[in-house]
This record gives C-alpha cells, sequence and structure tokens, in this order.
C-alpha cells in the first residue's frame, strides 16, 4: 500500500512536466515576422548499433553500388556521417577526378541501405525515379497515361490501315513513354537513349514534308466532327480537374510566380530571386537539412530558387495575371498563381489549335488540332507539372495564326524567343515566309513587329537604377548560364561518367549545333516559295532540333515543336492526290487553305 501511494505521488508530482514533454513542439516554432519562439526538446540520444566501418561496408556491398563502383578501380574513398535524429548513416563515395560516385543511407538499427544511388542519382534528385516528382500521381499513372494514349491513337489513327504512315507518325509521337517510364524508375542510362530515335525519325518526316509539301494521304475519317468536338471538350475539362486535383508545381513554375512578383513590385526578375545564403531563418528545416525559407532583402519571409531566373522576361511577365489575381505568399506551398497560369496557356494553345484548323481547312481541321493537343499525354505531362513550357507554343501558334500579317508574325515569334530561346531557331524561316512578291516590304515589317515586341518584353529592365547593369544581369543569369549548364539528361554531357565507361559525345553536340543553325538558315530560303503546311513542318522540325541538341533536355519540352508536328503530321489528307498538292501563298495578304490540298 505505501507503495502505491509512493508512486502515485511522483506521478502527480511529474505530471506538469510528462504534460509539457507531450506539448513539446518536434521543429522550431517561427512567428509571422522569422523570430524564433520556441524549440524542441532534444530526447535522450541512443546508443549507436553500427559504427562508421560497418555502415559503410554494408552500401558498399549492395549490389547496386558494387556494380557501379566496379566501373572505377581502385578502391573508392569514403566518408560516413551518423544523423542522431533520423538514426541512420549517411555515406559517400568518391573516385579520384571522377568525384563523388555513390551516396547511400543505412539504418542504424537493421543495418539495411534504404537509399542507394549512384551515377547521376548522387548530384540530381530528379534522376532517382521520385514517385510522381513531376506532374503529381496521377499523371504518371500507368492507367490514366495509357487512356491518354488509346484516346490519341482512336481519335487520330487510320483505323482502316493499322501499317499506315499516319499510324507510324502517332506511334513515334507516344514512343517518348517509354524513355520516361526509364525515367520514373531512376534508369537514367535507359531512358536517355530511347529519346533520341522517335527525335530522329519526327525531324526527317517534317524535313521531308517541310521541302517536299507532301505527307502520306489518309483513309476517309472515321469520326464525324462532332464526335472531336465532344471528345475535346470532355478531355479539356478532364485535364484541368487533373491540374487543380492532383498536380504539382516545380521549380519553373514557382520561379515564374517569383518572376511576377518580382515586377509587380518594380523589379526585374534578374539577380532578384530569393536565396539561402547567409540569410536569416524563418522557416523549419525539410526532410534533408535544408531551411529554405529566409527572409530576403526586400524583408519577405519567402523560400528560395536561387536559378528561377534562367527564362527570358515574357516567362515572367505571364504570370502576372495569375499573380495579380491569386498572389503569392511567400512559400513554395500550392501556388494557385502558377495552376492559373499553367491551365490559361493550356488553353490557350488549345484554342489556337482549333482557330487555325478553322482558318486553314475548315470544322474538321478545328476539331482535329485542338483534340490533338488534349489527347496527347505529354501536353498534360507539362500542365500537371505547372512549368513555362505551354507559354512559348501558344505564342507560335498564334503567330501562325495571323501568319499572312508579317507584323504580327514577327511580334509572336519574338514573344515565343524571350520566353524560351526555342523559339529563336525559327526567327529566319518566318522572316522569308509569304515574300514572294515583295520580299523587302514583308521583311521589314515582320522586323518591325519583332524588334517592338522585344522592346515590350525586356520594358522589364528598365525598372533596375542601371538598365545596363540589368541586362548584363540578365545576360548573365540566362545565356551565359544556360550554355555552361551541366545535366545527365541528355547524351552530350556524360562525359563526367567517362572513366566508368561512358562514351563522350561532347564533339558530336557541337557538330549537331552547327547543323542547326546551317539548317535553320537555310530552311529560310530552301523551298523558297513555302505553303503553311511547310512552314508547319520546318518550324517543328527545327525546334525539335533545338530540343536535341540541349545539354539539359526534358520531357517537359515536347510541347514546344508538338502543335507544327501534329498540324504537318495529324491533319488529315485526302487520298487522290491532284496534280498540285499544296497551293503556296504567293504574297503576305492572300488567304489560302494550305493546308487543305489544292483542286
Amino acid at each position: 500500500m505505501r507503495r502505491c501511494l509512493a508512486a502515485l505521488v511522483c506521478l502527480l508530482a511529474l505530471g506538469p512536466s510528462i504534460a509539457r514533454a507531450a506539448d513539446a513542439p518536434t521543429q522550431p516554432a517561427y512567428d509571422d515576422r522569422g523570430n524564433l519562439v520556441d524549440t524542441p526538446l532534444a530526447p535522450t540520444p541512443e546508443p549507436k548499433r553500427l559504427d562508421e566501418r560497418r555502415a559503410t561496408a554494408r552500401l558498399l556491398a549492395h549490389p547496386k553500388v558494387a556494380d557501379w563502383l566496379g566501373r572505377y578501380p581502385p578502391r573508392p574513398t569514403t566518408e560516413a556521417t551518423f544523423d542522431e535524429d533520423a538514426r541512420t548513416w549517411t555515406v559517400k563515395a568518391w573516385s579520384g577526378k571522377a568525384g563523388q560516385i555513390a551516396l547511400g543511407t543505412v539504418d542504424d538499427a537493421s543495418g539495411h541501405v534504404t537509399e542507394a544511388w549512384t551515377g547521376p542519382q548522387v548530384a540530381w534528385k530528379m534522376a532517382r525515379g521520385s514517385d510522381g516528382a513531376f506532374g503529381g500521381k496521377q499523371i504518371n499513372n500507368p492507367v490514366v497515361w495509357l487512356v491518354f494514349c488509346g484516346a490519341f491513337l482512336l481519335g487520330l489513327g487510320d483505323l482502316r490501315r493499322p501499317l499506315s504512315l499516319r499510324n507510324l507518325d502517332l506511334l513515334a509521337l507516344l514512343s517518348f513513354s517509354l524513355s520516361l517510364w526509364f525515367f520514373n524508375r531512376g534508369d537514367v542510362f535507359w531512358a536517355v537513349p530511347l529519346v533520341y530515335p522517335p527525335f530522329a525519325y519526327l525531324i526527317g518526316r517534317l524535313a521531308w514534308i517541310g521541302i517536299r509539301g507532301r505527307r502520306a494521304p489518309a483513309s476517309r475519317p472515321l469520326w464525324p466532327v462532332w464526335v472531336l468536338a465532344a471528345a475535346t471538350v470532355f478531355l479539356a475539362g478532364f485535364r484541368v480537374g487533373l491540374n487543380v486535383q492532383d498536380s504539382n508545381v516545380i521549380d519553373v513554375g514557382y520561379a515564374g510566380v517569383i518572376g511576377a512578383h518580382r515586377i509587380a513590385n518594380g523589379q526585374a526578375p534578374y539577380g532578384h530571386m530569393p536565396t539561402q545564403g547567409d540569410l536569416k531563418a524563418c522557416g523549419p528545416a525539410d526532410s534533408e537539412g535544408e531551411i529554405r525559407q529566409r527572409i530576403q532583402t526586400n524583408g519577405r519571409c519567402e523560400a528560395s530558387n536561387d536559378r528561377g531566373d534562367t527564362y527570358g522576361p515574357v516567362a515572367y511577365a505571364a504570370y502576372l495575371p495569375g499573380f495579380w489575381s491569386l498572389g503569392w505568399t511567400g512559400k513554395w506551398d500550392d501556388l494557385p498563381a502558377a495552376h492559373f497560369t499553367s491551365i490559361a496557356f493550356d488553353l490557350l494553345c488549345l484554342v489556337g489549335l482549333a482557330l487555325v484548323g478553322l482558318r486553314f481547312g475548315g470544322a474538321r481541321l478545328a476539331a482535329t488540332l485542338a483534340f490533338a493537343w488534349v489527347a496527347y499525354p505529354f501536353t498534360q505531362y507539362a500542365s500537371s507539372s505547372n512549368t513555362n513550357d505551354s507559354v512559348l507554343p501558344a505564342f507560335l501558334i498564334f503567330g501562325f495564326l495571323f501568319l499572312t500579317a508579317p507584323w504580327a508574325r514577327g511580334a509572336f515569334a519574338a514573344w515565343a524567343g524571350w520566353t524560351k530561346f526555342a523559339a529563336l531557331v525559327v526567327a529566319p524561316l518566318w522572316l522569308t515566309y509569304g515574300s514572294r512578291g515583295r520580299p523587302r516590304r514583308s521583311w521589314w515589317t515582320y522586323a518591325g513587329g519583332f524588334v517592338l515586341a522585344t522592346a515590350v518584353a525586356f520594358a522589364v529592365l528598365l525598372l533596375e537604377p542601371d538598365p545596363l547593369h540589368a541586362a548584363r544581369v540578365f545576360a548573365e543569369r540566362t545565356i551565359g548560364w544556360q550554355i555552361g549548364r551541366e545535366s545527365p539528361f541528355s547524351l552530350w554531357d556524360w562525359r563526367q561518367y567517362h572513366a566508368a565507361g561512358i562514351p563522350d559525345l561532347h564533339l558530336v553536340q557541337r557538330l549537331l549545333q552547327v547543323a542547326l543553325v546551317v539548317a535553320a538558315l537555310a530552311a529560310a530560303f530552301v523551298p523558297r516559295v513555302k505553303s503553311p503546311l511547310q512552314l508547319a513542318a520546318l518550324t517543328g522540325a527545327l525546334i525539335a532540333g533545338f530540343e536535341v541538341v540541349l545539354t539539359h533536355w526534358s520531357w517537359l519540352y515536347l510541347p514546344w515543336f508538338y502543335p507544327f508536328a501534329a498540324i504537318a503530321l495529324v491533319a488529315a489528307a485526302p487520298r487522290s492526290r491532284p496534280r498540285r498538292e499544296v497551293e503556296p501563298i504567293r504574297d503576305a495578304s492572300s488567304e489560302q487553305r494550305a493546308l487543305v490540298p489544292a483542286g
């Protein structure tokens, strides 16, 4: 009895301490001004079950790590550190000039290897195959993806002739899915090479159509216009729902919102992105121990995005309507302004293609092109990732819509190019289009529209006290950084893995880049007179070629060239060929239905 009473007294005495321990925070707490107001209690550390030697041995014995390290004789240099909070060991391995070649995590209690990264996965988290890291889980769900692929083939394929060239074109457009599947599994050395065969095929097909003005004929359309239109409306609503309900905003979309905030507050985006640096923390650490939220020089608590200012000024101005409507908290949260912008430009591409089809081929072509956009899974992949990759094609689509007005064609080409520099590769091609009658007048009108649109785009630099300094910062943060960029997501920068037996194709990349410049200049004059069909095909071929020679490439970039591939490949041509397939536009003022063969 006395023992029970003593235990009860002790319990009552310790009660407040136990309550305070239960209510104690598990992470540092901050007020609205970023001041630290509470800290977690430090638990009594448990003894470690492994030491550095045994933790290192566990990781090096892992089959994936052992296979990769076998490519780097002799034995690598290693280091292992223990995380008291997570009760895990982080093990790193280096090999001479190759640098760090392996990284892993070993659980101290069980001794199991919970993470093992090799090659590009060491430095690049996006190479690790994280589930839903790009676009969320739904668009990466195989069932959802295959539904888009099935709709694409069913709505656009030549079902009466399964072995037709048209169906091969559609399969080539969808075949990027295989490389994306390997990417989602974290297998970069399979994912990247599988990108180039469909690119080679599509560039060849588009170049052939652009030079010859011919494409494979299709059988009589299977679906009525109203069926394609209804399917387009349904899929468009489904896509918006996917974006709203299950998507994420990666660093690209976050950078757009930050840039819009800077412009709206009288600053150019360049050199004013939120950074981590030595700034005061105003938020908790993330899962990897980094504190991204810092008090920036503008006095706001903002999450960092150090390299967010690598795009053209239009890429940030495009987010202004979303920012003005929905604002930004300063954090990398749901970012509704990014969702707004992504959905808006996705729908602009849809509407623009429908208008292009209506102008150059009537209701059937309008329904076909609109359906081609909403059914292609990679356009939704970009939308669900909430990137700016629909902004460039949106401007080019509307420039194509007004192609007989040289000033409008020049303005939209400039805005596309000052969104992402890839579009500048078609500037010479679009300059010489429709100039057979009075070329000098057409060229000057195009150049005037291009220059005026460029001035409007770069007006953001005038927000800075010294516009010349702002221009230098722009060049350094965008073109300068992109030229020297490293990335494992192309064949061209694998020289860093040369010691592991991976070939160095850097010289091949330089030769292809020179070939692209030559092709861009040649396409401006060959063929001398082009139809809209040929212009679309050559536009798609040049932008696809630009993607091929990039050091850093992503599946999110496919929408850049896709609308023009759809115009050239997907729009049906009748089986009976007239003597002259395509009527060229003879001057800039004529209205030709040149996507539909003459006769």
